[in-house]
């Protein structure tokens, strides 16, 4: 069929449709699809009915994509449109076909732009050099073959790219930018910085003129400049540019690094000095004239911050920071200057200020000392003690004093005082939110999250248009397992989300607008949201009550929106360029270099991966199978009360389920309807996450090898990284792997107890192993001699008591691998580490509580027995814990008339 070629006003429609989906406006796309194949004489134009293909395959109707595409190749077999979106359905096969007669460049270039749609930009890349082979001057296959490479990070790709774009189009502006970033990023500082230069050369840009732009342009050739270590070239560089740059800020502050790298310290000391005068608040500018002074001695270094308090005698800054290197009676006196001055203004962050000084017992005596002194002298005279002449201390005073003393109390591990100063603080000022939060978290500390969820709870009721509040009363309700509650507490602040707008202002990036989301539930839109520290909660409470599939579910939805993060970049390194915001580019390029060390995804992956080792260790069993064995030994009417009793449970399901799928099937409704509302869609439909089928995965070492490899690459320094490796591998059987981990390990911590039991579970498993081909053998048995000497595992696991005798997780390390290694030792494996001596180190709530349920679950062999005479001493010393409480306290524990109970204090204070 010859082409068809279309009339001017349709002739524009499908411009408007190629700029659509071009700018991912894919409903508004089809809309002039549609107009234009509505008219009978160009029902089947081939070119439409395969833009209209390759537009629903945008929004995953893929089959109806692929029949459209189909019936347009039949009808437009010459088109250029057609010839591309001819490639998907057959993938390889039909490039090779097409190659032998048709356009090979526009085949390559589309499957190249179907293969990056779907994320696989490796395979894209191929087809982008493919299509370079027949046209290798062709711009937009360049184009967009550098953003894959950048993309990718294969950085000499992608410098080789941009020479070519810059060759073909020296006078685009990208051209230059994107060869000096290509170099920056290779780390060839020097050649960036004349790239650069050179391109600066052809701006004509008024000294007098304000040009974001080429101020931006400026700042990031100086910021190559410093990386490249021509400090003195930079220097030259801002003082010569300094009138065209908009950044005032950036230019003192930079100036000032780079006088202290020149060793002109007079003159920046002069900058250091501007820059307090603009902010006396800011740390960084009193290090830097501190490094410009050169203080020989700690009286010399506190002249500095005493002359700063003459000139601010309000700044807290100047007074707080000389008590990181003051001792002694001069810390005394600066303390006591700046507690007086934080409690008379009432500054509830005091504490936190204070909180890195903790490390040094001398300086946290002299803290204690001094607010305990407030304190008696508040109460008796009104004053921060009686020898003062001043005027007397509102009573607001009084009460921070006790707020910072029950924080003080709680750090150092006292929390019976802590509770009884912020009680006091609670009756004086019951309406006052920050002390419920504070009572909050010192129940936490103690171990009764429970309770600290009750009183968080309490405070959030104060002011419950508070978000932060809100926040934090979930966060503890997920920590005590009460998820349901948690969600319906986020659900006040989820009724409104962040969603794409269909429209762009003034740039190539989305806007996003708020407004609310109907029907969807409060866990549904916080996914949305990307809300994470939800989600990584969540994971954890699930997994604490042994709800795999669920834990695993908000993992992987972690893991998504990681993805996510890392794909959303693409659409910034032309935006960038083109609008000159070099500097935040290549940060964000750094930033996305080292994604996967964020906590959130660490906590998720190290979550997903034990409990992958959990299902791997304790497989999933049919309950039919189990039900079967247990009735097999049931009377007739026992067996008859059960079934009545399955047959109750199981309608309360149905009825349970039918509810759930009601509420489900409306959800899914009014989704569909706001999708069909909107006018602009982004890609496919997710494969579901089903917890159901999540936690009976066919090989989970392999799903938890996955989450793995992003925290070998790049979460080195954590030891937990390592021994979680080694967890995977010990039960893969990789011994060389084992070994690596262990050497890892070593490196960062070699008396790590966690690792000691890895190291004895190796020696032992290597030792006992007799399918080891003999060069692995050897490298092991070498490896061997070298970390254990010519000791067996037992006398290695003596050596490790004997050197860490004195500490509670050392000792139960040891005596875990005393049962593993000999059964017959449990009794003095139970006695080592149930231990409670004043002498021994790290005793505390979380050790104690881990020697309990390893007597409980027989870690430490079959020694149930003597868990409550254990749990019961670790009761005297921690009387606030939930784990140590008597049996049937939880089912106790209420709450009676809308008040939070007292009860654990008041068993506390029998005890």
């Amino acid at each position: 069929m010859p082409t068809v070629t279309l009339p001017p006003k349709e002739n524009a429609l499908f411009k408007r449709i190629l700029r659509c989906y071009e700018h991912k406006q894919y409903r508004n796309g089809l809309k002039f699809c549609k107009q234009i194949l509505s008219n009978s004489k160009f029902a089947e134009h081939g070119e439409t009915l395969a833009m209209k293909g390759l537009t629903l395959n945008c929004l995953g109707k893929k089959e109806e994509a692929y029949d459209l595409v189909r019936r347009g190749l039949r009808n437009d077999l010459k088109s250029h449109v057609c010839i591309l979106t001819r490639v998907k359905p057959c993938f390889g096969r039909t490039v090779c076909a097409l190659s032998l007669t048709l356009p090979r460049v526009a085949g390559w270039h589309v499957y190249g732009l179907l293969q990056r749609s779907d994320k696989k930009y490796d395979e894209a890349i191929k087809c982008y050099r493919n299509a370079l082979k027949w046209d290798k001057d062709n711009l937009q296959i360049l184009r967009d073959l550098s953003l894959l490479q950048i993309q990718m990070r294969d950085l000499e790709g992608y410098r080789e790219t941009r020479y070519q774009l810059l060759q073909l189009r020296p006078a685009q502006r990208a051209s230059w930018i994107g060869y000096a970033i290509a170099y920056h990023l290779l780390e060839d500082y020097e050649m960036a910085a004349k790239i650069i230069e050179e391109f600066r050369k052809t701006q004509q840009t008024s000294p007098d003129k304000v040009d974001y732009e080429y101020s931006e342009l400026l700042l990031y050739q100086n910021q190559v400049l410093r990386e490249a270590g021509l400090y003195k070239e930079a220097l030259d560089h801002l003082s010569n540019y300094e009138k065209q740059i908009c950044d005032k800020l950036a230019v003192e502050e930079t100036r000032g690094e780079l006088l202290l790298k020149l060793e002109r310290l007079d003159e920046a000391t002069e900058v250091y000095r501007r820059l307090q005068e603009r902010n006396p608040e800011n740390w960084s500018y009193y290090h830097g004239l501190e490094k410009a002074l050169k203080p020989s001695s700690v009286e010399e270094r506190l002249k500095i911050y005493e002359e700063t308090w003459e000139k601010f005698p309000k700044g807290l800054v100047p007074r707080r920071l000389p008590l990181n290197f003051l001792s002694g009676e001069k810390f005394r006196e600066c303390l006591d200057r700046y507690l007086r001055m934080n409690f008379s203004k009432g500054c509830p962050p005091v504490f936190t200020t204070l909180k890195s000084l903790y490390s040094d017992k001398e300086k946290v005596a002299i803290i204690e000392e001094l607010v305990v002194s407030y304190e008696t002298s508040l109460k008796s005279c009104r004053m921060f003690s009686q020898n003062d002449d001043g005027k007397e201390e509102p009573p607001t005073t009084l009460l921070w004093v006790q707020y910072f003393l029950a924080q003080h109390y709680d750090m150092i591990g006292q929390q019976t005082l802590a509770l009884e100063h912020i009680n006091a603080a609670i009756e004086s000022t019951p309406t006052l939110i920050e002390l419920f939060l504070i009572k909050a978290k010192i129940y936490k500390h103690a171990g009764n999250i429970r309770e600290a969820a009750q009183w968080m709870d309490e405070a959030q009721a104060l002011d419950t248009a508070d978000r932060f509040i809100n926040s934090k009363c979930a966060k503890y309700m997920l920590k005590a397992g009460m998820i349901k509650e948690a969600e319906e507490m986020c659900s006040k602040f989820t009724r409104t989300t962040v969603t794409l707008c269909g429209g762009y202002i003034g740039s190539d990036l989305p806007v996003f607008l708020m407004f609310p989301q109907e029907g969807a539930s409060a866990v549904e839109n916080l996914n949305e949201m990307q809300c994470m520290w939800f989600q990584t909660e969540c994971a954890l409470a699930y997994k604490a009550m042994n709800k795999f599939g669920e834990a695993l579910k908000k993992c992987h939805e972690i893991e998504r929106h990681f993805v996510e993060i890392t794909d959303d970049q693409f659409d910034f390194h032309t935006y960038c360029m083109r609008k000159m915001t070099l500097r935040s580019y290549v940060d964000l390029l750094k930033l996305e270099d080292v994604l996967r060390m964020h906590p959130f995804y660490y906590k998720a992956a190290t979550t997903a991966i034990q409990i992958y080792l959990s299902l791997h260790d304790n497989p999933l069993t049919d309950d039919s199978k189990e039900l079967q064995a247990d009735t097999a030994n049931l009377s007739d009417k026992e067996l008859k009360k059960l079934r009545n009793k399955q047959r109750r449970a199981q309608k309360k399901a149905q009825l349970e389920e039918e509810k759930k799928n009601a509420e489900k099937e409306k959800q899914l409704k009014n989704q569909k309807k706001k999708k069909e509302d909107d006018d602009e869609e982004i890609g496919g439909p997710k494969e579901e996450l089903i917890p159901e089928k999540l936690v009976k995965v066919e090989s989970p070492l392999e799903e938890a090898v996955k989450f793995l490899t992003p925290l070998k690459h790049l979460v080195k320094d954590k030891i937990e990284t390592h021994l979680l490796a080694f967890e995977i591998y010990f039960r893969k059987e990789k011994s060389l792997l084992m070994l690596q981990s262990v050497k890892r390990a070593l490196s960062i911590d070699p008396d790590h107890p966690w690792l000691h039991q890895c190291l004895v579970r190796f020696f032992k498993g290597v030792s006992e192993s007799k399918e080891l081909p003999d060069v692995v053998r050897t490298v092991l048995k070498q490896e061997i001699t070298r970390l254990f000497g010519d000791s067996n595992a037992k006398s290695f696991n003596q050596a490790y008591l004997t050197k860490h005798s004195d500490s509670i997780p050392h000792r139960l390390a040891v005596a875990k691998m005393m049962v593993y290694l000999d059964s017959s030792t449990e009794t003095r494996a139970a006695e080592l580490a149930t231990s409670l001596d004043e002498s021994l180190n790290n005793r505390t709530v979380q050790t104690c509580t881990e020697v309990l349920d390893c007597l409980r679950s027989g870690s430490l062999g079959d020694r149930k027995e003597h868990a409550e005479s254990y749990r019961a001493e670790c009761h005297k010393l921690y009387p606030y814990t939930l784990a140590f409480m008597p049996p049937g306290y939880e089912e106790n524990t209420k709450m009676v008339n809308g008040d939070v109970s007292t009860e654990t204090e008041e068993l506390a204070n029998e005890m």
